[in-house]
C-alpha cells in the first residue's frame, strides 16, 4: 500500500469513527432532551405514528390508543373522562397539545424516552411494529370515583397520599370536562370546546386539587402553626393563652372574633390543644403573633410550602411569604392573609404528621411497562424532609383526634376509626362565599391515608356552610373508601 493509500485509510477511519461516535451520542445521548424539543416537529409527527401506550390505574387502561382513519393513526381515547381528567390530562395532534400525564410522560407514552432505547432498536432488528409503553399510575380506580362521586358537582378538589411514601391515591377536582372532546382530530371541534371551557367561569381546566387559583387555608392553617409551635420548644399543647372574645390586630384598630363570636370555652385562658379543637382563630393569631412570621414560615416550608412538587404533574407552589408585619402574621395565625395553599400541600401537612413528622414527595405513577409487560422503569418513594420530631408528632396526632371526636371536625368521624383532622372555613372579602376545607388522616394509629378537601365558592350555600359540614363529610367517604369500610 502507498503512502498516500495509507493517510487516506487512516484520515477514512478517523472520519468514520467521528461520525459514529456523533450519531451514537446524538440518538442515544442527546435523544430524550431532542425528543422533548418543541421544535422538533418531526419527532413529534413520528410520535404519532407510533401506538401510544396505555395510562394505566387499578389494572385498566383509562387512556388507550385506537385506529384512526386519518393521518395520525391513532386516536386518543378516554375512559371515565371527566373523572381522570385532572390525572390523563389530552393530548391532541392536531392541534399539537397535551396535558396531564399525557404531557408529562409522553416519551414514555410514545415510546421516545432513553430508557427505552434498547426496545427500539430491538423493534427495528426484529421488524416489529413500534409501540409506546404503559404508565401505571398508584391512583386507586374506585378512590378516585368515590372522591369525584363525593364531590357531586361542587366547585373544588379532592387528593388522597399514602402517608407513608407519598403515593397518591386520588385526584378528583370539579367542575370538570370531557378529555375526548379535546383530543379529537377535528381541530376545529376540539378548538371551539377549548374555547367553551377556557371561558367558562368555573375554570373547568383547572386543576384545583395542584393548581388553579389558589385558596387561603383557613384554620387547616392551625395545623402549621401548632407545630411550629411545638418545634420551637417554647409550648406545648398545654400551654395558654389569653382568652378573649375580641382581639385588635397589633398596630391597628381592626379587631378579629372567634368563628362563633365570644370566648373560646370557659375561663380566662385556653391551652393550644382547646383553641386548636375548638378551632378558635383570636388564641391562634396570638399565637402566631408570639412565634412571628419567619418561625411560621420556616416551619410551613418544612412541610412544602414555597416549594413546587413534581408526581411527574407539576403543583403550584403553596405560598407564606416573608416579612410580614405583626397584624399580617396574626391573620396567618388561621390561614387568612397572605397565606395561600392548595389541597396538596395540606395534606401534606397530614400525611407528615401521620408520618411522624417526615414529609414524603408526592408522587402518582409507579412504573412504566413495556408492550411486552416487561418493567422498563420504577418509581422510588422520596423524603422532602422532616418537620417536626416523631414525639412532637404524636402529640399533633393526639391534638388532631381529639378534632374529630370531642372538636369542630366531627363530620369526618367514622365509627370504630380513630380519624385525626381539622377543618377550615376560609373567608374571601366580606361579601364573597366561604372556603370550604377539611385535612386530616386515618386510622390516627398506623395510618393508611391522609386527605385534602377544598370547596369554593361557599359549596353553594355562601357565607352559612363551614368545613364541618360540607367539607369534612367528603373526606370521610374517601378515607372510607380506603379504609374498606
Amino acid at each position: 500500500m502507498t503512502k498516500e493509500l495509507r493517510r487516506l485509510s487512516i484520515l477514512m477511519l478517523i472520519m468514520f469513527l467521528a461520525l459514529f461516535g456523533s450519531t451514537s451520542w446524538i440518538q442515544v445521548v442527546q435523544a430524550e432532551s431532542l425528543s422533548a424539543n418543541a421544535r422538533n416537529t418531526r419527532a413529534l409527527y413520528d410520535s404519532y405514528q407510533v401506538q401510544r401506550g396505555s395510562i394505566i390505574a387499578s389494572g385498566a387502561a383509562i387512556a388507550s390508543s385506537v385506529p384512526s382513519d386519518d393521518v395520525y393513526s391513532w386516536q386518543r381515547v378516554y375512559t371515565d373522562a371527566a373523572m381522570w381528567a385532572p390525572v390523563t390530562g389530552f393530548i391532541n395532534p392536531a392541534l399539537g397539545s397535551a396535558t396531564g400525564i399525557e404531557q408529562a410522560m409522553n416519551q414514555e407514552l410514545s415510546g421516545t424516552a432513553s430508557s427505552q432505547f434498547l426496545d427500539r432498536v430491538d423493534r427495528i432488528i426484529t421488524g416489529q411494529t413500534a409501540r409506546g409503553s404503559n404508565v401505571v399510575l398508584s391512583l386507586d380506580a374506585n378512590v378516585q370515583r368515590v372522591a369525584y362521586e363525593a364531590l357531586n358537582g361542587l366547585q373544588g378538589a379532592v387528593i388522597a397520599i399514602e402517608p407513608s411514601t407519598g403515593r397518591i391515591l386520588a385526584m378528583a377536582t370539579s367542575p370538570s370536562y370531557d378529555t375526548n372532546l379535546l383530543a379529537s382530530h377535528d381541530s376545529d371541534g376540539a378548538n371551539s370546546a377549548y374555547d367553551i371551557l377556557d371561558t367558562d367561569p368555573a375554570h373547568p381546566l383547572f386543576n384545583r386539587a395542584i393548581g388553579g387559583n389558589l385558596n387561603p387555608p383557613g384554620s387547616t392553617f392551625k395545623l402549621v402553626v401548632a407545630s411550629a409551635a411545638l418545634a420551637s420548644g417554647n409550648f406545648s399543647p398545654a400551654s395558654t393563652l389569653p382568652n378573649l372574645a375580641s382581639y385588635t390586630l397589633p398596630g391597628t384598630n381592626t379587631a378579629i372574633s372567634n368563628a362563633g363570636g365570644g370566648t373560646c370555652g370557659g375561663g380566662d385562658t385556653v391551652s393550644i390543644a382547646d383553641a386548636l379543637r375548638l378551632s378558635c382563630n383570636i388564641p391562634m393569631a396570638q399565637l402566631a403573633v408570639q412565634l412571628g412570621d419567619d418561625a411560621i414560615r420556616q416551619e410551613a416550608e418544612k412541610y412544602g410550602f414555597n416549594s413546587s412538587f413534581t408526581m411527574p404533574l407539576a403543583s403550584t407552589p403553596s405560598t407564606y411569604p416573608r416579612g410580614l408585619s405583626d397584624d399580617r402574621t396574626a391573620l396567618t395565625g388561621f390561614g387568612q392573609g397572605d397565606v395561600r395553599a392548595t389541597p396538596l400541600q395540606m395534606a401534606m401537612v397530614s400525611a407528615g404528621i401521620a408520618n411522624g413528622g417526615v414529609v414524603m414527595n408526592p408522587r402518582m405513577v409507579d412504573r412504566v411497562i413495556a408492550p411486552d409487560l416487561s418493567v422498563q422503569q420504577t418509581f422510588d418513594n422520596t423524603q422532602f424532609g422532616r418537620a417536626l420530631d416523631s414525639g412532637l408528632a404524636q402529640e399533633m396526632v393526639t391534638m388532631m383526634v381529639a378534632n374529630v371526636s370531642d372538636g369542630a371536625a366531627s363530620g369526618a368521624r367514622i365509627d370504630g376509626v380513630d380519624v385525626a383532622g381539622k377543618t377550615g372555613t376560609a373567608e374571601n372579602g366580606s361579601d364573597q362565599p366561604y372556603t370550604l376545607w377539611f385535612t386530616g388522616f386515618a386510622p390516627a394509629t398506623n395510618p393508611q391515608v391522609a386527605v385534602a378537601v377544598v370547596v369554593e365558592d361557599g359549596g353553594g350555600q355562601g357565607q352559612t356552610g363551614s368545613g364541618n359540614t360540607i367539607a369534612a363529610p367528603i373526606a370521610k367517604k374517601v378515607m372510607e373508601a380506603v379504609l374498606g369500610k
